[in-house]
């Protein structure tokens, strides 16, 4: 089975050695994403709410640069500086996706890329 890299200006550019995601048949494991603003490539101003939504936002257009959206979502990781704000990663969720919801897990990390607050990874399949 073939791989096809996907790749949007309408997410953040890779800032290491990785794609934004790789599509291999009709799964696409999209990486992690930080708040970061795709334009200025800097972290989103705000609180954890910004920053929460720029990360399901930058999320959303990598599924759509692969042919997809978040509702073809299967699994989320989600990653927190502070499981204190688990709540209200469910509460923005529930405005991003219906139901029935993705399989997730939550993880309490001790730091993330550029000072960020939260990053997050899904795992997409697509409809045939």
């Amino acid at each position: 089975m073939s791989r096809e890299i996907i790749q949007t200006d309408r997410a953040p550019a890779a800032i290491g050695t990785y794609s934004q995601a790789v599509k291999v048949g009709d799964t696409v494991y999209l990486s992690g994403q930080i708040p970061l603003d795709p334009g200025t490539a800097q972290l989103v101003e705000g609180d954890i709410e910004a920053q929460i939504r720029r990360v399901f936002d930058n999320l959303a257009a990598v599924a759509t640069a692969a042919g997809g959206s978040l509702a073809d979502t299967v699994k989320l990781g989600v990653f927190l500086l502070d499981l204190g704000h688990f709540a209200r990663v469910n509460q923005i969720m529930a405005e991003y996706f219906s139901q029935p919801y993705p399989a997730r897990a939550a993880i309490g990390v001790a730091a993330l890329p550029r000072g960020a607050q939260v990053e997050m990874e899904a795992i997409l399949v697509l409809e045939r």
